[in-house]
């Protein structure tokens, strides 16, 4: 398999579990799929990609920008990146769908908040927290 296909492969994974996220929050698996599933296997396929291709010298560039842009050259990084975001942003979208179901929160507003996390990461967590203050009056709550 190339990056290209693992690409397509895992962007598929992704915007399946965030479909059942959005479409299906109460369903009994959905939770479990997206944690006990597809990030595991996200997180299977990043970790044998950093451990198999990285050596030691490569983590340097993470401590400048100018580093940060070199090593993000190669496609292989740059899938690894993706993978990265994926993984994480699925996390958050998982938070926001608990933390929204126990705080109450009416499906209809966590909706645009999951679409935004999906697309724009903490752009759709920061939206999550305006609405949970809005309903809490409490900006600290975890």
């Amino acid at each position: 398999m190339n990056y290209s296909q693992a690409f397509q492969l895992v962007n598929l994974l992704a915007l399946l579990t965030w479909l059942l996220l959005i479409f299906l929050p109460r369903m009994k698996y959905t939770k479990r799929i997206a944690f006990g599933f597809t990030i595991f296997i996200l997180s299977i396929v990043y970790s044998w990609m950093v451990f198999s291709t990285f050596q030691m010298d490569d983590f340097k560039e993470f401590s400048s920008l100018k580093g940060l842009m070199s090593l993000f050259q190669n496609e292989q990084a740059v899938l690894l990146g993706w993978i990265h975001y994926l993984t994480f942003d699925l996390m958050v979208g998982i938070y926001i769908l608990e933390n929204g179901q126990k705080a109450n929160i009416k499906h209809i507003f966590l909706v645009p908040c999951l679409g935004f996390t999906f697309m724009f990461g903490p752009a759709g967590l920061l939206i999550y927290r305006i609405i949970r203050y809005f309903q809490q009056k409490n900006l600290l709550d975890y």
